[in-house]
């Protein structure tokens, strides 16, 4: 085989994370345009300009939440399995919440009665703003620790509760989830729009910049001063065949801190993502739309990279019992699986950013409230 065992781990784990910057950077300013369709949007007509900013958008879009949702199925079988037995009720609630997106947008203007259309807008308010906040707050629950253990079958038990993953911490860094991608709906409505929506998008997205950099900080020193963190004490061979239980892990305080020290580029990962949030309020107050996306796309990637860089190397950790967190690791597939995956990733990765890039490209331009009032009939 062309990568030896270790490297095809941290191949993997560089390409989960890829897939999940894609769907925040994708789908996330679908979602985003979603959570401020009730605010920004004050007539029927300025919200089907909102949906329609979107419309040709939105399923392709979700593409990357089912790669990278596929990736962990394949490539981190135990955490796909831990996951779904701890956050089982979350994840129903995103499912629930993204079914009411593809029935908002095909049924919502199917009927030109204020109440049907009224329940569709709150309904894809609802089906973006969950989702975006249930995400964070995963995230949170991670750097927290999951409470499930494995036994010596290497069958997880899970004993906590859904209440119990809406701690402070845990919604703080749901609310920074939402807020990016509130911010970067605004900055892709600065492109679309134009007029008065354009204008109130430019200053909802300074007001969710502003508020994502203050709780991305707060977080920040949180995390580091106000919890634990995990610590590898000793374990088996990088080369290894999977068993989160041949090892050893510490609860340690300011050990979420262990990479920055180590690998000092890390840094790097904070310092984007305040200085894309610093990019978002400069360029928008500046009327330059398309550098306050590209801030926006580089914030976001900036703050996932530093939730997943003071991570490293675990994936899921495990509150009630450290040995058995999940590490990128001890918790992946077999060689020969990963290194399958890995091909078929090579040829059809390239084939869906093609045809993305072309979407987009053939779709481009502005939406306006002339153009709804022509295509009132085939616009969603």
């Amino acid at each position: 085989m062309i990568f030896d065992y270790e490297t095809l781990r941290l191949i993997w784990w560089v390409l989960i994370g890829a897939l999940f910057i894609g769907f925040a950077l994708t789908d996330g300013f679908d979602m985003g345009v979603g959570a401020l369709l009730p605010a920004l949007g004050r007539n029927d007509e300025e919200r089907r300009v909102l949906i329609n900013t979107v419309g040709p958008h939105w399923d392709g879009n979700q593409v990357w939440f089912i790669l990278a949702g596929g990736a962990i199925f394949a490539a981190w079988p135990l955490v796909y399995a831990a996951a779904f037995s701890g956050f089982y009720f979350a994840l129903l609630l995103v499912l629930f919440a993204l079914i009411l997106r593809p029935v908002g947008f095909e049924y919502r203007s199917k009927l030109p009665t204020p109440g049907w259309r009224r329940f569709w807008d709150w309904a894809l308010f609802a089906g973006s703003a969950v989702p975006a906040l249930v995400f964070g707050v995963a995230f949170g629950n991670l750097l927290l620790g999951v409470p499930f253990e494995f036994d010596a079958d290497l069958r997880s038990h899970y004993s906590g509760s859904f209440f119990a993953l809406l701690n402070p911490f845990a919604l703080v860094t749901g609310l920074v989830s939402l807020a990016m991608l509130t911010m970067h709906g605004a900055t892709y409505l600065q492109l679309r729009t134009e007029g008065p929506l354009q204008e109130r998008a430019r200053h909802a997205a300074r007001i969710a910049a502003l508020v994502a950099g203050l709780l991305f900080a707060l977080a920040g020193l949180w995390l580091s001063f106000g919890i634990d963190g995990f610590r590898i004490v000793s374990s088996a061979a990088h080369d290894a065949p999977s068993n989160p239980l041949a090892k050893t892990v510490a609860k340690v305080a300011g050990a979420w801190l262990d990479n920055y020290r180590t690998y000092a580029w890390m840094v790097l990962a904070p310092v984007l993502g305040f200085l894309g949030l610093a990019g978002v309020l400069l360029f928008s107050s500046r009327h330059r739309p398309a550098p306050a996306f590209v801030a926006s796309a580089l914030a976001i990637t900036g703050i996932i990279l530093t939730a997943g860089f003071s991570l490293f190397p675990f994936v899921m950790p495990s509150s009630l019992s450290p040995a058995s967190s999940l590490t990128l690791w001890d918790a992946t597939s077999s060689q020969r699986t990963l290194m399958l995956m890995f091909w078929a990733t090579v040829v059809l990765l390239p084939i869906v950013l093609l045809y993305t890039i072309w979407a987009y490209r053939a779709m481009r331009g502005k939406v306006t409230v002339e153009q709804i009032r022509e295509q009132h009939r085939s616009a969603y």
